[in-house]
């Protein structure tokens, strides 16, 4: 087969983008990361210095706020992934093959669409103790001590933030499932409902088992975004009060664009890069095993 030169020179734009925008920054960073400013082969020092800076981890204040960016993203993690997955696979279930579904799913998308900045602005005034929703509604049913302004406390300035941003994912999780929900044969439910079986019994014994792909890809695809936070936690709180709402992302900013220190923020998104691979690796051979 004789190769034509040719084309070869399409391909030579796509590399140069590539190379340029891809390629140069990941080796920059890998190579910053165990240098010092002043180009000092430092070694790990530098990933030393933010696993163990207080900003990173500070269990001296648990379990009162801030607890340190790692702590935080963990926190953020284990309550993140219940508030997208399990709403959006209840909403997909409800939502399927129901009348008008179409238009509700819409509606609920429209949370998705929202840019993570404005949705930090959005979660400021939700939580404002004077024009938001959250703080009245405890208000009338008595909880006062959640009448407040949640961003302002150290207390509630992170799960505020979590909750923002869960609002703002489930649809997409939703998606997913409801994607998941039409590959599964009806034959499967009219011979459950022939048996007697209960709605109940055809969710855990038919729906659930055959979403395990779906889930996931929800499972991952939120973890990810869960990990890398960092507009809704900037325009809504930047890390506050007193780095109680602080997570990795931000902290990386910080570093960089704050602190200046370009070869810490590098050690901190390599961190993350490897996290991600950590957990992206055994859940893609478990999916592709399907």
């Amino acid at each position: 087969m004789r190769l034509n030169y040719s084309i070869l020179l399409f391909f030579i734009p796509l590399m140069l983008f590539v190379s340029v925008y891809y390629v140069y920054p990941i080796l920059m960073t890998v190579y910053m990361s165990f240098f010092s400013p002043n180009g000092d082969f430092v070694g790990l020092e530098n990933y030393i210095r933010f696993l163990f800076s207080r900003d990173t981890i500070n269990l001296a204040r648990f379990p009162k706020p801030p607890l340190g960016t790692i702590m935080h993203s963990i926190i953020w993690i284990l309550i993140y992934l219940p508030l997208t997955i399990i709403p959006g696979l209840l909403l997909a279930v409800l939502l399927n093959n129901v009348k008008g579904a179409t238009i509700v799913k819409s509606l609920i998308m429209s949370s998705m669409i929202i840019s993570g900045a404005v949705g930090g602005i959005i979660v400021r005034f939700t939580f404002n103790r004077d024009v938001g929703i959250v703080p009245l509604l405890f208000k009338l049913i008595g909880l006062k001590n959640l009448a407040i302004t949640w961003t302002v406390h150290p207390e509630t300035s992170l799960l505020a933030c979590i909750l923002g941003s869960a609002w703002m994912w489930v649809p997409f999780t939703m998606t997913v499932y409801s994607a998941g929900l039409t590959t599964i044969p009806r034959e499967y439910y009219e011979a459950a409902e022939i048996d007697g079986a209960s709605s109940v019994q055809k969710f855990f014994y038919i729906t659930l088992p055959l979403l395990k792909a779906p889930t996931i890809v929800a499972v991952f695809m939120s973890f990810l975004n869960g990990l890398k936070v960092f507009d809704i936690v900037f325009t809504a709180t930047y890390g506050g009060p007193g780095g109680a709402s602080n997570v990795l992302a931000l902290q990386m900013w910080i570093y960089a664009f704050d602190l200046l220190d370009f070869n810490r923020a590098s050690a901190l998104a390599l961190f993350l890069t490897v996290i991600c691979l950590f957990i992206a690796v055994p859940l893609l051979k478990r999916s592709g095993r399907r």
